[in-house]
């Protein structure tokens, strides 16, 4: 049976809206904020943005120019566990003003670029091809987990919203992923997942009598599969063995298993 394609559009209208909140955050930063260190490790203001910047940069090469973005692939390989934080080295070198309209310029130009897509198409990535809701929907959750740690250094708490619903729904689908990066087998059986929203809504997913249950916050479920926050700080709650293990394993970004981040109080 054949599926209906994905809009995109809404997905795309919520990742402009997260993006426009953690530009407020930033715009009126001074030099000396912009180099506050941030939650992850090495990792100041200026290179959470630079990082956002880099990768908006390489989704409009997929979209675009797929020879160009097979170049950028080529250099990945090359070196698998530099180039992220290389390409963020980079870009947070340059003066705030230049990176903040540089982030501002790639953002604009991967969201036109995705509203113009042809239905039904598919882009290359660094993992397995993305339409572009999925594309969307990647960069959304980015954007609000840089965010998050951009929001930690300078001492804010960004009031959570339902746009969180992107990323619940990326982190359910990527249950799998998580298992198999782990080198571990994806359990056999859906899990129920039910999480409060923040507008007091109840957000579900699998099978109502599935034996293997999560459930708690949206907002937690979200810091746990970006690995923003360690388990043992948030409300979730697991029934099942695997359900358990998934919970200590989480991860909705593609690429090797995180480190995550340590419980609050523990030695840094």
């Amino acid at each position: 049976m054949l599926h209906p394609m994905a809009d995109p559009t809404p997905v795309l209208d919520d990742l402009r809206a997260e993006s426009d909140e953690l530009d407020l955050l930033v715009a009126q930063l001074s030099p000396e904020r912009w180099a506050l260190v941030t939650p992850a490790p090495g990792w100041t203001v200026a290179h959470q943005i630079a990082h956002l910047a880099w990768t908006d940069h390489s989704s409009v090469l997929a979209v675009t120019d797929q020879d160009a973005f097979a170049r950028e692939v080529e250099k990945a390989l090359a070196a698998p566990g530099d180039f992220v934080d290389e390409g963020a080295e980079l870009g947070a070198r340059k003066p705030p003003e230049r990176l903040l309209a540089d982030w501002r310029a790639g953002r604009e130009a991967l969201s036109d670029a995705l509203r113009k897509a042809p239905a039904g198409a598919r882009f290359p990535w660094y993992g397995p091809p993305m339409s572009a809701a999925s594309m969307a929907t990647a960069r959304l959750m980015e954007t609000w987990a840089h965010g998050r740690d951009v929001a930690d250094a300078l001492g804010e708490a960004p009031a959570p919203t339902d746009r969180l619903r992107h990323i619940v729904r990326l982190g359910v689908r990527t249950r799998d992923f998580a298992f198999g990066v782990h080198g571990l087998p994806a359990p056999w059986e859906e899990f129920r997942v039910e999480l409060d929203a923040p507008s007091g809504a109840l957000w579900t997913y699998g099978p109502e009598d599935a034996a293997d249950r999560v459930t708690g916050p949206a907002l937690d479920f979200c810091l746990l599969v970006t690995q923003r926050a360690n388990r043992a700080d948030l409300a979730l709650r697991a029934e099942g063995p695997g359900a358990d293990r998934w919970l200590d394993i989480a991860q909705a970004f593609a690429g090797p298993p995180g480190s995550g981040r340590p419980p609050k109080g523990a030695a840094r």
